[in-house]
């Protein structure tokens, strides 16, 4: 089932709406046509009882003004571009820079900022169909892409997230969701208790502007060695260069392997409280694992009126590699005209 509320009404006069799925086991997911944003998952815990895990706000205005991109897809390259410029047929290009002097999540209006139109399709397994098109010169990226974005609630409590791209030139993408997630329940605290396991072999360290530095680096011996699960909270208080460098975790892992042809399962994370058990299935070669260290702005106080902490939440952002288009050895985000930009993420939620 899809019902349809009225959300609230921009500056500009357009109204903005929200869009509620829910399936017969219960599960709901409200999506929002500002940003395409995730505003609420709720699924039962051990006992039965229904919390919603992801954060928001209650207000359009609220939406407007983050600067944390709270649920919102992001694109047309979503994470970090060194300093906004890249080259890219021998001309150089230069983006929008809004964070430390670099390019964040598609520049000054990304897609986290603009109405997405949404085609309801009801059934056993409600769907919502996003269309965007981003014109030639938009934010300085080349050429017209074409995105759609296809959130589907499965009748097996999971969320996925369709991911669909064409080009009419040669340009770049990396399209993902930055959903922030506590299993516990979006005011339930700090996620330290959380427990993770990732098939990530290697991650990608960084300069103190949490730009790559190029270099693909071994999880073994880090405290980026999710392989084997343990709490986030485990490793978070060590005196780690990288770690210590972001404030915590905010940075890329690299699936081992790299891209499937099919979505992988890459990802497990168990809440012990509430039971709750999320896993992660993504054809994508990677995930941006973002521990919420900037959650901390008071003027936007989260759904319920709950202020903003922390490591009250987590972000797991399937994508490419952050600045690759300046880096040869990392993956490929140049999407040419003929071809397709075409990657599915599943969050599946069950309890243990």
């Amino acid at each position: 089932m899809i019902t349809k509320q009225y959300f609230g009404t921009l500056e500009d006069g357009r109204d903005v709406y929200n869009y509620t799925m829910r399936n017969e086991a219960g599960m709901t997911v409200r999506i929002c046509d500002f940003g395409g944003t995730i505003m609420e998952v709720r699924v039962p815990d051990k006992f039965g009882r229904m919390s919603d895990v992801v954060q928001g706000y209650d207000s359009i205005r609220d939406y407007v003004l983050d600067t944390a991109y709270i649920g919102a897809l992001i694109g047309r390259v979503g994470n970090r571009i060194e300093k906004g410029k890249f080259r890219l047929e021998g001309k150089q290009y230069q983006i929008y820079c809004n964070n430390n002097g670099n390019s964040l999540h598609g520049g000054k209006v990304g897609y986290s900022h603009r109405i997405w139109s949404v085609k309801p399709v009801d059934g056993e397994e409600p769907k919502l169909i996003l269309n965007l098109v981003s014109p030639d010169g938009e934010e300085g990226f080349p050429g017209t892409l074409n995105i759609t974005v296809t959130y589907a609630l499965l009748k097996s409590n999971a969320l996925s997230i369709h991911y669909h791209a064409t080009t009419d030139q040669k340009t770049v993408v990396n399209l993902t969701n930055h959903a922030y997630f506590n299993l516990g329940g979006c005011s339930s605290g700090k996620i330290f208790d959380h427990v993770l396991q990732m098939d990530a072999d290697a991650y990608l360290p960084t300069d103190e502007t949490l730009i790559p530095t190029g270099e693909i680096r071994s999880v073994t011996g880090t405290p980026f060695d999710f392989r084997e699960p343990k709490t986030v909270g485990y490793d978070f208080d060590l005196s780690d260069y990288d770690l210590n460098l972001a404030g915590g975790y905010d940075h890329c892992f690299c699936f081992t392997g790299g891209e499937t042809k099919d979505p992988t399962l890459r990802i497990e994370v168990y809440e012990p409280n509430s039971g709750r058990l999320m896993q992660v299935y993504t054809n994508q070669p990677c995930v941006q694992f973002y521990s919420g260290n900037f959650l901390n702005n008071p003027e936007h106080p989260l759904k319920g009126g709950y202020p903003q902490n922390p490591q009250a939440a987590f972000c797991l952002e399937t994508q490419k590699m952050p600045d690759a288009i300046n880096h040869p050895n990392f993956t490929d985000t140049v999407l040419q005209p003929g071809e397709t930009y075409d990657y599915t993420t599943v969050y599946q939620f069950s309890v243990r």
